[in-house]
């Protein structure tokens, strides 16, 4: 099927990305990547997917000479939980829905057989066909962003669990009377380690008196921080935001050393904005993974960096359709 091709959709809080994808792999097409925008409303952002969809098929055709029943199907990795059977996403607390048909107003939308998973699942697949993963049979990836994702690989086939809701890291408790997340309990790991989390943390720590760089970043407007502001800053020399990112990692390795004692994986894979921090994030959350995982654990895993970076999730998505309607990767 090398004259193939599958679309890969990645919806997530703050963007969406779509690009297309060779039956074997490869170089991704017709990428395309706009703001999610939730606030406008669930058929908004439906109807923006489908735009976008149809441009990048487009423009993959004119790259490729792609015919038009060359086109496969789709695969679209959205947050969850989600009910894979029906399509349906059970509950985004980032956007706002409950029990929502992705899947099929996607599939009716753009005339293409979809299918449907959790958008960390699908990074994880991308980074295990396609990223950093290539040569492992168990990994976990996770995901940073407006909020935390988790997908788990394991012998090559993604654990989704008994009701699909495996891999919900980022809603691990890291602290049983801890900050309150979004999904509604507290202490999540996703209350203190997503990009938003980070900017929050990152405010409430300013002293008074104001010797970080970062007020001055953002025009004294300290509602317009962000990781991205404090990455900025730590490239700048920036004392406080450096410190910032350690606590970070503090957080994230006792999430990372929980998932090596328990799966016990060859390799992690981290994603997201808050990765451009290099070593000031990874060499504190390594050290802090190994004060807290088993010896032999921490030993045989690798913590890597995504080698796909924002493409992963557009290519496990289009992974993620080969998987379930081709027979497997």
């Amino acid at each position: 099927m090398t004259d193939r091709y599958i679309v890969g959709v990645d919806l997530g809080g703050t963007s969406i990305n779509v690009g297309v994808l060779p039956f074997d792999g490869g170089t991704v097409l017709g990428m395309r990547s706009l703001p999610t925008e939730p606030h406008r409303g669930a058929k908004f952002v439906v109807d923006r997917m489908i735009e976008m969809i149809q441009a990048a098929m487009k423009d993959a055709r004119h790259e490729r000479a792609i015919p038009e029943d060359g086109f496969l199907g789709l695969g679209i990795g959205s947050p969850g939980p989600l009910d894979r059977g029906t399509g349906t996403v059970l509950e985004t607390p980032n956007l706002g829905w409950r029990n929502f048909p992705l899947r099929d107003l996607i599939a009716n939308g753009t005339g293409l057989e979809a299918v449907l998973d959790n958008d960390a699942n699908c990074a994880a697949l991308g980074e295990y066909w396609q990223g950093a993963g290539k040569a492992v049979r168990n990994l976990v990836a996770v995901t940073l962003g407006t909020g935390i994702g988790g997908g788990i690989v394991l012998d090559g086939q993604v654990f989704h669990g008994a009701s699909d809701v495996a891999g919900e890291i980022g809603h691990m408790t890291i602290d049983s009377i801890g900050r309150k997340c979004n999904c509604g309990n507290y202490g999540c790991l996703e209350a203190y380690a997503s990009g938003p989390a980070i900017a929050a943390r990152a405010i409430e720590g300013l002293d008074a008196e104001g010797d970080s760089l970062l007020p001055s970043l953002v025009g004294g407007r300290l509602e317009r921080i962000t990781a991205e502001t404090v990455y900025e800053a730590i490239v700048a020399g920036d004392l406080y935001a450096k410190d910032v990112m350690k606590e970070t990692a503090k957080f994230l390795g006792t999430g990372l050393a929980n998932l090596i004692n328990l799966l016990n994986p060859d390799m992690i894979v981290i994603s997201g904005g808050v990765t451009r921090a290099g070593e000031h994030l990874f060499e504190p959350l390594r050290r802090e993974v190994r004060k807290r995982a088993f010896r032999e654990g921490f030993e045989s895993c690798e913590i890597v960096s995504s080698e796909l970076g924002g493409m992963a999730g557009v290519v496990g998505a289009a992974a993620t359709f080969k998987v379930e309607k081709c027979g497997g990767l």
